[in-house]
């Protein structure tokens, strides 16, 4: 399974592939300090690991929220220099938040392209399930980029496709429960403002309000993972 601590092992041609980038693009973030450099291993081959990866999904998303090039250096500079792929990527999500749905359609090769390895069946199933894949037309798939490189990692975890509905099932009646309550409560709070007023304050709060939710919901899961396994911290 992947985790945070993994030794870089990627060539550069690999970490392309699965940011859906060229070689050519990840050599330009290295040379403007966007991505750190590699690990120097044997034959003097630079390896990456998922921290490149995360940092060129963050950037990626950026991106598409219309930031130039000069302003995602600055943006880059400002986040402490020690954020795990974990950090990165709960980082992506609250800016994702405020950004319209996105999703790209890709042939089965570039699906596994994406994903670093090749995908069985099995894979793809799991992955609808987590709605990181839709079928497409023909052979081809539309794909969430943020939820496959999320989901490609959750492959190896031991659940099983029933569990993994059961779990999304949970996730968005309790999302959508919680979303329902803040905006009953935002409504009695703007009754009374104009329109353009209403959609300033939705915008202000919207990253405010997932960040919130993605920050308490860590910390209640660790502390039940921490009951369930009798005090000791979760790895």
């Amino acid at each position: 399974m992947t985790t945070d601590a993994e030794e870089p092992s990627l060539t550069i041609d690999e970490l392309a592939a699965r940011a859906g980038v060229t070689v050519r693009t990840v050599r330009f973030y290295g040379s403007r300090g966007l991505l750190p450099p590699p690990v120097i291993g044997p034959r003097r081959v630079g390896r990456y690991g998922p921290r490149h990866e995360a940092r060129l999904a963050l950037i990626e998303e950026l991106q598409r929220q219309g930031m130039t090039l000069a302003a995602i250096e600055r943006y880059l500079r400002q986040l402490p220099p020690d954020l795990t792929p974990h950090d990165l990527a709960i980082h992506r999500a609250v800016i994702a938040s405020w950004a319209p749905d996105a999703a790209e359609t890709v042939s089965r090769r570039d699906l596994e392209r994406r994903a670093g390895r090749p995908l069985s069946e099995e894979d793809v199933e799991r992955l609808t399930a987590m709605n990181a894949v839709a079928p497409g037309d023909g052979d081809t798939f539309r794909v969430d980029a943020g939820l496959l490189r999320l989901g490609v990692r959750l492959l190896d975890v031991p659940l099983s496709q029933e569990a993994i509905l059961a779990a999304r099932k949970v996730l968005v009646e309790h999302s959508r429960a919680a979303a329902h309550e803040l905006s009953q409560l935002f409504r009695g709070e703007v009754a009374e403002r104009d329109a353009r007023d209403v959609k300033s304050l939705s915008a202000h709060m919207h990253p405010l309000v997932v960040q919130a939710l993605l920050t308490t919901f860590q910390r209640s899961l660790r502390e039940e993972l921490s009951e369930w396994l009798g005090g000791s911290e979760p790895d």
